[in-house]
């Protein structure tokens, strides 16, 4: 069985993201080409990008960062299909931004990377049903260890090993909104989830957090970031 790191391909992602959602999609189908990211930056790398440029996807693109959403008006505001909303995702707010911009309960991605609260925000949207999820896992908690930072509203990253939660913890929480671990890119960055109901549609084995771990390869500390260890809890 094909590991899904297999069919890597950068294009504008940071990685090879693209050519792993590119060959999901090719299997699965497609329903209504909806996306929702957050963290886009400047929305020039960022795992959207893709869809939305080369293969007419449409959906929403929320950054924090005034100065990136300001380059990303720019870069992306000119695209009718890319509604963009600056603000910062928070597990109390992030409902009510996908209400006020109309997300259906089902579409077809989430990508989910805000450097901290990850694991908190996508706990919060159990009432949306994406097909697919790529959300960024903390590297350097390999299982089974279980990591997820406190809950803080304005947690900013600091540069440190201190952010999101481990892929244990974040398969222990895909299980209980409906999602099967499938890979992670081999830089170790970002986990892919795909509702298990698509599981068999899609050819990939669920695989447990061991199987699917890929080490940090993208930081000077051990190939990854200077270790910190602030207030967590491993669940």
């Amino acid at each position: 069985m094909d590991a899904l790191s297999f069919y890597e391909k950068q294009i504008y992602s940071q990685n090879g993201e693209d050519g792993m959602i590119e060959e999901l999609f090719s299997r699965i189908g497609t329903t209504n080409q909806i996306f929702v990211e957050f963290g886009v930056s400047v929305g020039l790398e960022c795992l959207t990008r893709n869809l939305l440029v080369q293969h007419g996807w449409s959906g929403l693109m929320i950054e924090a960062d005034p100065q990136h959403f300001q380059q990303l008006t720019v870069n992306v505001g000119h695209i009718l299909r890319a509604t963009l909303h600056h603000e910062r995702v928070s597990r109390e707010n992030i409902a009510s931004i996908f209400r006020a911009h109309h997300i259906p309960t089902s579409f077809d991605f989430l990508s989910i990377d805000i450097d901290g609260n990850d694991y908190w925000v996508w706990q919060a949207l159990a009432e949306w049903k994406p097909r697919v999820v790529v959300i960024e896992y903390n590297a350097a908690f390999p299982p089974p260890q279980k990591m997820v930072v406190v809950y803080d509203p304005n947690f900013s990253w600091d540069g440190t090993t201190h952010f999101g939660a481990s892929l244990t913890s974040l398969a222990g929480l895909g299980m209980q909104l409906g999602y099967a671990l499938i890979g992670t890119d081999t830089r170790g960055v970002n986990a892919f989830f795909i509702r298990r109901d698509l599981l068999a549609a899609s050819g990939f084995e669920e695989q447990t957090p061991e199987q699917a771990y890929h080490p940090p390869s993208y930081g000077p500390v051990e190939g990854g970031h200077p270790r910190r260890i602030g207030p967590h809890l491993e669940i």
